[in-house]
Parts: C-alpha cells; structure tokens; sequence
C-alpha cells in the first residue's frame, strides 16, 4: 500500500522550445508555456537508503491542466490515469482499482509540474541547480510542509527535460530518464477518460 501511495504521488503529476545552455529556469518556463500536451517514454529507478535499486519502465501522455495517464509496463502492469478531476489507479496483477480526488493527489507532487497548471511558484520554490551530465538543473522545492517530497530536480536540455530526480520523506530517491519526447501531439480528450476493468474492485479514497 506504502509503495501504491509512493507511486501515486510520483505520478499523481510524472514532465521545452529553449535555447541549448540556456539556464534551466528560463528553459522550463519556456516549456510550461509552450508545452500544452506531450507524450513519450520513461524509465524509473527507485533507490532506497541501503542503496539497493528498483528499475521500471513504460510510457505517459499528457495534456494540462490535470489529464495525463502513466503506465508502468515492466516489470509489472500500473496504470495512473487522470481526467482532470478524478486520479485512477490501477494494479492489473490484482484488477483494483483506487480513485481519489485529483486535487488532493496532485498538490505539491511531481505531476503537479509536468501535468498541472501553469502556476507552479504557488507551491514550489524554484531555483537554478547548476550543469551535470549534459543538462541543465532546475531545483524546485515543494512549498507544502505536509509534501511527500523534500525536493525535485529537473534535468533540461534545448528545452525540453530529459530527467527527474525526485528525493522523497522516506529516504528514496527516484530517477526518471524520458525518452522520445514529443510536444503538442494531436490528442482527443476522451482518450484520457478511465474505463473501469471487468470485474475490478474499487477502492474509493
């Protein structure tokens, strides 16, 4: 359930035309504004305090404010999907299905970024975090005192980010690695509405 919650707050908001170099902040902004809807893949690696590291894999699209759906294929089948008001969370091994208000799973979390509204300096402090591996860092801290994160980095590069590293309350850190990034697709608003699996329990909360 711990691990369900983790997952759902990663997602629950897992996402720019810039200038190459140019400073990550001005390079997010840039996105934010020009970035209304996005799809592409992913790959997570989750590392717990005694180093050992879990690795998952899958793919998301997006359209703001509040529509997304991120699913883990590998290593096993999750799907979290929001339509803008209700957050679905779905374990295939068990056909259950969680939902709860997307306001109150959003919040300060990480899909508050990617897949929220444009007004992120509401709940995150954001800050420059210096060069590394190619990118462009950009810190941004929740504001929230009762946040499931303790910070969030943003890697960027010709405006558009490549990487996240979330450091949560727990003492795990999450690493993201986008691929295939594509902007603005053509997107129907009706693909991100969740239809309930045959047979599923819900669990409302």
């Amino acid at each position: 359930m711990k691990h369900t919650k983790f997952m759902a707050a990663l997602a629950a908001g897992l996402l720019f035309a810039g200038v190459a170099n140019a400073a990550a902040l001005e390079q997010f902004k840039v996105f934010v504004g020009s970035t209304k809807a996005a799809k592409g893949e992913f790959t997570q690696k989750v590392v717990a305090q005694g180093g050992k590291g879990k690795q998952s894999s899958g793919s998301f699209t997006f359209a703001r404010p509040g529509k997304f759906i991120w699913t883990y294929t590998k290593p096993y089948e999750q799907v979290l999907q929001a339509d803008g008001e209700q957050l679905y969370i779905y374990d295939k091994d068990l056909n259950q299905v969680t939902v709860r208000k997307l306001g109150d799973a959003l919040g300060s979390s990480p899909a508050a970024i990617l897949f929220g509204s444009n007004d992120l300096e509401k709940n995150f402090t954001l800050s420059e975090a210096g060069s590394r591996d190619g990118l462009e860092w950009l810190k941004a801290t929740p504001k929230a005192k009762d946040s499931s994160f303790e910070q969030i980095l943003i890697g960027l590069k010709n405006g558009t980010p490549e990487a996240m590293e979330l450091k949560d309350s727990f003492g795990q850190t999450s690493i993201l690695s986008f691929k295939k990034f594509e902007k603005n697709p053509a997107l129907n608003a009706a693909s991100f509405k969740f239809v309930m699996p045959k047979g599923a329990d819900v669990i409302n909360n």
